[in-house]
């Protein structure tokens, strides 16, 4: 593993907000030594039959960001999500910060560029964005040293942002009885995936890692906070020691048998532009494309 900078004796304040309507949960993380913040995996709401946006779980973010007299440094996106819409230039407008994702969103936009048969006008070079982390690149929250680890294969821009003791893992990683996230769509593998959670898991036993989705196992209330020694003694897809053959034949099988997320199609015409729609035509008006037989 990089010698990337853990330190457990930073504990920022955490808090998790859950959208109900796409099992994710967002995060606001607070610089225990100061006012700054950050916001990781916001999401805009959809209605998608009526082909409306709304954005009631962003404003909750904006009021309790401002309530609690914070200062936003960062909007993080841990990928390119498929099953949700990013709020980020809408919270990015009311509180400022800046926008930062994975160098190889641009890996996505090209791939999905073409799915979605973008004009010219679609850069693909990851410009929507303000930073573009590679691995081990460190940052601040106020006083708060945090740093990104690449963990690819459910994306190849996914990233782990570690802040402190805390890490927030995207869908790299579920709760232990949700496993790992699905490596079947374009640019995901199997096992980059397998490798990327050991990468997660190579960190301290103590480390608190937040999910990005919990979807409740069994019928049990939803849950988004671990810790890596969980993970490894009890996730039900590659703890106990499970080998990487294992896992790459596991969920090769699983993942040809899922269905594609419900908001795919929207997500990713977003969500690859940063969290903004598509430009709007001459009339003003915009429009999401629906690929046939694309994905």
């Amino acid at each position: 593993m990089t010698d990337y900078p853990v330190n457990l004796d930073i504990k920022p304040d955490v808090k998790a907000f859950f959208d109900p309507a796409t099992n994710t949960i967002s995060y606001v993380v607070k610089d225990p030594a100061s006012d700054a913040c950050a916001v990781v995996d916001s999401v805009m709401d959809i209605d998608y039959a009526a082909g409306r946006i709304s954005y009631t779980h962003a404003d909750e973010i904006i009021a309790y960001v401002k309530d609690n007299g914070l200062k936003l440094d960062w909007l993080i996106e841990t990928h390119v999500h498929a099953d949700h819409l990013s709020a980020a230039p809408y919270i990015q407008d009311k509180l400022g910060g800046k926008l930062g994702i994975g160098r190889n969103i641009t890996v996505v936009q090209e791939t999905f560029g073409k799915v979605f048969n973008e004009g010219t006008e679609f850069q693909r070079d990851g410009s929507q964005f303000d930073k573009l982390f590679d691995d081990g690149d460190v940052y601040m929250v106020g006083e708060m040293k945090c740093f990104a680890m690449h963990t690819p294969g459910h994306t190849p821009a996914c990233m782990t942002h570690v802040m402190g003791n805390a890490a927030f893992v995207g869908d790299t990683l579920f709760m232990p009885d949700g496993g790992s996230a699905r490596a079947d769509f374009p640019g995901g593998d199997a096992g980059e995936l397998y490798d990327s959670i050991q990468k997660v898991l190579s960190l301290p036993d103590e480390m608190r890692l937040f999910m990005c989705h919990d979807y409740g196992p069994n019928g049990r209330d939803i849950q988004w906070e671990t810790t890596v020694a969980d993970e490894k003694a009890y996730n039900i897809h590659v703890g106990g020691g499970k080998t990487k053959e294992e896992f790459v034949k596991f969920r090769t099988e699983r993942d040809a048998q899922l269905d594609m997320p419900k908001l795919i199609i929207p997500s990713l015409q977003v969500n690859m532009r940063g969290g903004e729609l598509p430009p709007a035509d001459e009339s003003g008006k915009r429009y999401l494309k629906v690929p046939v037989n694309g994905l």
